[in-house]
């Protein structure tokens, strides 16, 4: 289910502040987030984040094509191994 026409995006305020910040300063350094559900904003292109998944931090660099969606989207939490039974055995002939 979407979000409110009348609501603006989600942006966790601290994360608003480390962005403005690092705008300010012109540093290229990542900034480390916890917030996976902060809507990427436009004001953040250019920029990288470091988003937590749990363990480490994902780095995502902000272009244009990915405004507008969430950073969690960008930071798997789960590690895919394979389905159980997709080991092929090889069978000496």
């Amino acid at each position: 289910m979407s979000r409110s026409i009348k609501k603006p995006p989600f942006c966790a305020p601290h994360v608003l502040r480390l962005a403005n910040r690092a705008i300010a300063s012109n540093r290229n350094a990542i900034i480390n987030i916890h917030s996976r559900s902060s809507v990427i904003l436009h004001k953040f292109i250019g920029l990288t984040f470091g988003v937590h998944n749990g363990r480490t931090y994902v780095p995502v660099k902000v272009t244009d094509n990915i405004v507008g969606r969430k950073f969690g989207e960008f930071s798997p939490t789960r590690r895919f191994l394979g389905h159980a039974g997709d080991k092929k055995v090889s069978r000496k002939g």
